[in-house]
């Protein structure tokens, strides 16, 4: 089954050239926003990368109510609009409400679904009634090509705007294990797929701020083994100061060291490309 090419903005998200999206984890004070966007504009410029701006307006998973969890709906969207006014990037971030749906869908190009909220029926009809495009995060819990039960409620409303974003299983051990058979699953059911490399290395249950939160270490491995699988996409949040960052700062990646780590992701996707249609007959 070959895979639809989903546009967003002027990216071809699906097309040969791989895709970035980027940005801090959680909408953060306006100096912080403004900074990484101007560092992945020229990041995007420098390795002639398209990027998808991403940052949460709120983030309605944390472990404990006394973390940060985001400016909220309509303060969020504004930030996220300077810097698309500023920058020209295309905005994504993530929802979970369905009353969410149309405000964010006035502001950003792609809608995404939080990977335990992928199976929520009126949230996944909502969001596609948009007519923007969606991100479907693969929740913790589903086999890979039981995705295919998202990508049928947004159909169902006309909306064939989809990609997938694959970001590990958990196996209740506060850990994340990517399986390279879910992109080959993933890329199977028709839409472009990303990989989301630094929410993979979280480790769930330890505070984000405390360094044995995350494991960087496995960043670079764990990046190239996407990109040989056949992803279309890289999802990396990035910081200016990951250590300070008010969300995920054990697994966000320091936007500085944003550029070296995608140089050998850009080449090996440009390899990968050329062997995409060799496969194994069973």
């Amino acid at each position: 089954m070959s895979k639809k090419i989903v546009p967003v903005g002027n990216i071809q998200c699906g097309s040969e050239e791989l895709f970035l999206i980027s940005g801090p984890c959680v909408i953060e004070e306006e100096s912080i926003m403004m900074r990484t966007a101007e560092h992945l504009k020229k990041v995007s410029e420098k390795l002639n990368i398209s990027i998808i701006f991403k940052s949460s307006f709120q983030k309605d998973n944390r472990s404990s109510v006394k973390y940060y969890t985001g400016p909220g709906l309509e303060e969020g969207l504004k930030m996220l609009q300077k810097i698309k006014n500023e920058f020209g990037f295309t905005l994504l971030s993530d929802i979970h409400y369905p009353s969410q749906a149309k405000s964010a869908g006035e502001v950003l190009d792609v809608i995404q679904i939080p990977a335990y909220l992928c199976m929520q029926t009126d949230l996944m009809l909502e969001s596609a009634k948009t007519g923007k495009v969606i991100n479907v995060k693969h929740g913790q819990f589903l086999a890979p090509d039981n995705m295919k039960h998202p990508i049928g409620k947004i159909e169902s409303v006309g909306n064939e705007k989809i990609i997938l974003t694959e970001r590990g299983f958990t196996f209740g051990y506060n850990d994340l294990i990517v399986d390279p058979r879910a992109f080959y699953h993933m890329n199977k059911l028709g839409y472009p797929v990303v990989f989301d490399v630094t929410h993979c290395i979280r480790k769930y249950g330890i505070p984000s701020a405390d360094a044995k939160g995350g494991a960087r270490e496995f960043l670079p491995v764990l990046a190239r083994a996407g990109v040989a699988a056949g992803i279309d996409g890289m999802f990396i949040e990035t910081h200016p100061n990951p250590k300070e960052a008010l969300c995920d700062a054990a697994s966000q990646l320091n936007m500085l060291d944003l550029e070296e780590f995608l140089k050998p992701l850009i080449e090996l996707h440009a390899v990968t490309r050329k062997y995409m249609d060799y496969t194994i007959e069973y």
